[in-house]
């Protein structure tokens, strides 16, 4: 279904965690290192975990083309993607807060021909190294600073919450003050509670932030839409996108109501405060009467 609208929602920001199949645990298995990955769980942070992963994929003769051809093969559900273009048709500005990494990102969204459609992309850096092997590393080094966040849902390596108060804060600069943010994690749960009164958050229902939010919805501030799959996603995305530019249309309407009441009220009582001159008449003529 496309969808189409001549009223263009520049005011709009979507956030996508991007993430909703898991790309790291897809990539561990369909390469077959899932023991070894089990194996290492227990010891390590999960960022540091993928970086040690890509080595031993290295180590043992795992290619990047090999890890990129695993990406192609993520099941993505077949709305997901219409729903993108939708909503950037719709006027709306996209961006991705992921804890993946960079180069699965981008090679997902090359993939699926869609790169063109998001203005940013924060993730975790991902990159090729000089021996060929892929290396991540963490978006907020804890090795070095702690990012700080107090909740417990964020990962040492990346706190979302803070990723989205930086773009609320630019978004500000902008004019633009509506945000739309889609998770499924416990990653997106922080920067759930970011957000505004104006915002929307839509967990994916029965998923690790769905639960968390449901735990008690009254510490969100945002109007909270659960969706189930992507077909689900499409409609509630464009629902809410629809929703605000009827919002946006009727505000402006009672603004230009509001506006011709003011000057109607000012000309009546510019006619009425008019100073009128009276007017002269002649004075009557006192008739003689003769005798």
């Amino acid at each position: 279904m496309a969808y189409k609208s001549n009223n263009k929602n520049n005011n709009i920001v979507v956030v996508f965690d991007f993430d909703n199949v898991d790309s790291d645990n897809w990539v561990i298995d369909e390469l077959g290192f899932t023991d070894l990955f089990n194996q290492l769980l227990p010891t390590m942070p999960w960022n540091t975990l993928m970086d040690r992963m890509m080595k031993e994929l290295h180590d043992q003769g795992k290619t990047i083309e090999e890890i990129k051809q695993a990406l192609r093969t993520i099941p993505i559900h077949p709305r997901v993607v219409p729903a993108i273009k939708s909503a950037h048709e719709l006027g709306c500005e996209l961006r991705i807060v992921s804890d993946a990494n960079m180069f699965f990102i981008e090679t997902i969204v090359e993939h699926l021909g869609i790169s063109e459609f998001f203005s940013e992309i924060n993730s975790n850096p991902g990159y090729v190294d000089e021996r060929g092997t892929l290396r991540i590393s963490p978006y907020h080094d804890f090795t070095k600073t702690p990012h700080g966040c107090s909740n417990s849902t964020c990962p040492p390596n990346m706190c979302k919450g803070l990723i989205i108060e930086r773009i609320q804060q630019s978004l500000a600069k902008e004019g633009k003050n509506k945000m739309i943010y889609l998770g499924d994690g416990a990653g997106d749960y922080c920067p759930s509670l970011k957000l505004t009164a104006e915002d929307y958050v839509m967990p994916r229902k029965n998923f690790p932030v769905w639960d968390l939010i449901s735990q008690n919805p009254m510490l969100i501030k945002a109007a909270i839409r659960e969706w189930t799959d992507g077909q689900s996603l499409e409609m509630i995305l464009i629902g809410i996108i629809e929703e605000i530019r009827l919002e946006e249309e009727k505000e402006k309407m009672l603004n230009s109501t509001e506006a011709n009441c003011k000057m109607q009220t000012i000309s009546v009582v510019g006619i009425n405060s008019v100073h009128h001159e009276p007017i002269l008449m002649p004075r009557a003529l006192r008739v003689s009467q003769s005798s």
